[in-house]
């Protein structure tokens, strides 16, 4: 099977309707897997995703064939969680505050891309249209946010989407260490520092 034939849009169109048991199995193992993928790297054992999911290793192969398989559903989930939030957030906070916290979310995502880097190129080479579509939806929901919070005169408005993308997008070359994840929330806050209209 190509990585093609098995991507996760196409084998969800294919698999009947799970029962609510195994539908709760999968997500969980896509929940457990994106924190792995992030701590430890795309490598991290199948077995130990399983254990912490609370099922067999054959459960994990039903549902996920191959590693890549996996990571794809697992990158697919990290961005359909960035879309939903940035509409959560919209909804449930104030302007800036929601675009802060949607870009300190937009760093988890970075750290289980990150993880998943290795496999993710494989998966490029026969799926580059997943990561057009995945950059589109990452700037549709960055701009949604950016663009409320500048109308309501919270944020400058004389930075740009593309200007706040290159700086997000730098936060991905901070070496790969211990405390990238600390560092990258901190320059998340130097940003808003920046960003924020001064009464």
């Amino acid at each position: 099977m190509t990585l093609a034939s098995a991507t996760p849009e196409t084998a969800d169109q294919k698999t009947p309707k799970l029962r609510a048991d195994a539908r709760r199995n999968r997500d969980k193992l896509i929940e457990i897997a994106a924190q792995a993928f992030a701590d430890n790297g795309v490598e991290t054992s199948l077995e130990d995703i399983a254990r912490k999911a609370g099922v067999g290793i054959g459960t994990l192969y039903r549902h996920f064939p191959t590693r890549e398989h996996l990571v794809e559903v697992v990158y697919r989930r990290e961005l359909q969680n960035l879309a939903d939030a940035a509409d959560e957030l919209s909804r449930t906070e104030a302007a800036d505050v929601a675009l802060e916290q949607w870009m300190r979310r937009f760093v988890s995502y970075m750290a289980t891309k990150r993880g998943m880097a290795s496999s993710l190129k494989i998966i490029a080479s026969s799926n580059s249209a997943m990561f057009a579509e995945g950059f589109g939806r990452i700037r549709s929901s960055f701009d949604k946010l950016l663009t409320e919070a500048q109308d309501q005169n919270l944020i400058r408005k004389d930075i740009g989407q593309s200007d706040l993308m290159h700086a997000m997008s730098s936060i991905y070359s901070i070496p790969d260490t211990p405390e990238w994840r600390d560092s990258a929330n901190r320059l998340i806050g130097l940003l808003m520092d920046g960003l924020r209209v001064k009464p």
